[in-house]
C-alpha cells in the first residue's frame, strides 16, 4: 500500500508555506497561493493575480498537491521508508521538485539513510544564495526524516 503524507509533514509543509488566501508572486515571480500552491503540478494555469479562496479550498490544494508529491516519492524509492521519512520526503519534493535527480534518493535507495538525510542541508540555496528559511526548512526535513519528536527549526 502506498504512503500518504501524514499530520507531521502537513504541519511542517503548513508552517514554512505560510496560508496565503490571495494569489502572489514567490521570490522567483510565480504566482502562488494557499500552501505554496502554483498549479504548476496540474499547469492549470488557476494560480494568477487577483485570485482569492478560502481556507477550505487552501486545505484542497495542499491535499491534491501532497497526493502529487507523495506519490513520486512512492514511485522514486525503493527502500523501506518509515511514516517519518515519507512525509520529510514529500515536503522536500514539494518545495524543491529535485528528488528525482538528487543525490539525496540515490544515498536512500542505495541503503544509506544517514547519508541520505545529510544531502537535505545541502538544498538551502535560490538564485546562488543561501536563504535562512530554505536552511530551516531543510534543517527540519531533516530532523523529520530523523524521526526527532520536536522536528520543526524556528525563526
Amino acid at each position: 500500500m502506498e504512503k500518504q503524507i501524514d499530520k507531521r509533514g502537513l504541519d511542517l509543509v503548513k508552517h514554512f508555506e505560510g496560508l496565503y488566501l490571495n494569489a502572489y508572486q514567490d521570490s522567483v515571480g510565480v504566482w502562488t497561493i494557499g500552501y505554496g500552491h502554483t498549479g504548476l503540478t496540474h499547469k492549470d494555469g488557476t494560480v494568477k493575480k487577483g485570485l482569492t479562496i478560502t481556507e477550505e479550498k487552501a486545505d484542497e490544494l495542499l491535499r491534491h498537491d501532497m497526493g502529487h508529491f507523495g506519490k513520486r516519492v512512492n514511485d522514486l524509492v525503493t527502500v523501506p521508508l518509515n511514516q517519518d521519512q515519507f512525509d520529510a520526503l514529500t515536503s522536500f519534493d514539494f518545495n524543491t521538485g529535485g528528488l528525482k535527480d538528487s543525490t539525496l534518493r540515490k544515498k536512500l535507495n542505495a541503503g544509506d539513510y544517514t547519508g541520505a538525510a545529510d544531502e537535505f542541508l545541502r538544498w538551502n540555496k535560490a538564485g546562488g544564495k543561501v536563504l535562512k528559511g530554505l536552511t530551516r526548512r531543510r534543517e527540519s526535513e531533516r530532523n523529520l526524516f530523523l524521526g526527532k519528536e520536536k522536528y520543526i527549526v524556528a525563526a
